[in-house]
């Protein structure tokens, strides 16, 4: 499901990720922890073709048998849209657009059918016990509710990877406990693959594998 191995990255002279090397099965639930500074957020933006290493003529990533650092820019855009899921701290949601709306952008980025879109945004919405919410705005949800709201959007495109960066971090401990347990059903009902950095140890001790970074390495 996802290969890298030799991911290197600098930040000028600081060299932030010193040849990592990642496995990570299909379905599988992995959380990455450690200290900040480790390299977490920004292994996971590499993951994610959001950055690229420092070595693209060294390094692998594969993902769903891609080697996603040999794409063109517009090649990997679409692979990011199709196949990835970003689930971040912040929700990064549109404060003009309405739940359903949010959740329906990256369908609309693939070229998806208005109606169908709106459609499967609904399902979403609903099974994340949204459904009284589609047609609220940002600052009328609650954090736990804008969050699940920015977990349909992730889920939209039916990505077969989510990649979550300190997805509970800004929630209460209610809220996310609930939203915890919610990836471990998204998995059993959709089959996705969770790469979660996280500084809860609920969350990483939960899931299927717990990788430890320090020091721009995995142990």
């Amino acid at each position: 499901m996802i290969k890298a191995s030799n991911i290197q990255k600098y930040y000028g002279q600081l060299q932030v990720l010193k040849g990592v090397d990642l496995e990570i099965a299909k379905g599988e639930i992995v959380s990455i922890v450690g200290p900040s500074g480790a390299g977490k957020t920004t292994l996971l933006q590499i993951l994610g073709t959001l950055d690229v290493a420092s070595n693209p003529e060294s390094s692998v990533i594969n993902i769903d048998n891609v080697a996603v650092n040999t794409l063109s820019d517009k090649a990997m855009a679409k692979f990011r849209n199709e196949h990835l899921g970003f689930i971040f701290q912040f929700h990064q949601l549109l404060p003009e657009f309405t739940a359903i709306e949010n959740v329906c952008i990256p369908a609309f980025i693939k070229k998806t059918p208005q109606a169908a879109a709106k459609a499967r945004a609904a399902e979403l919405l609903d099974f994340l016990g949204l459904k009284d919410r589609h047609h609220h705005k940002p600052n009328e949800l609650s954090g736990g509710e804008q969050q699940r709201v920015a977990v349909a959007r992730a889920l939209i495109n039916n990505p077969s990877t989510i990649l979550a960066d300190e997805p509970s971090g800004n929630l209460d401990s209610e809220s996310a406990d609930t939203l915890h347990k919610l990836f471990f059903e998204l998995r059993d009902k959709f089959g996705q693959t969770f790469v979660i950095v996280t500084h809860n140890s609920e969350l990483a001790d939960m899931a299927d594998r717990k990788l430890t970074m320090v020091d721009g390495q995995i142990l």
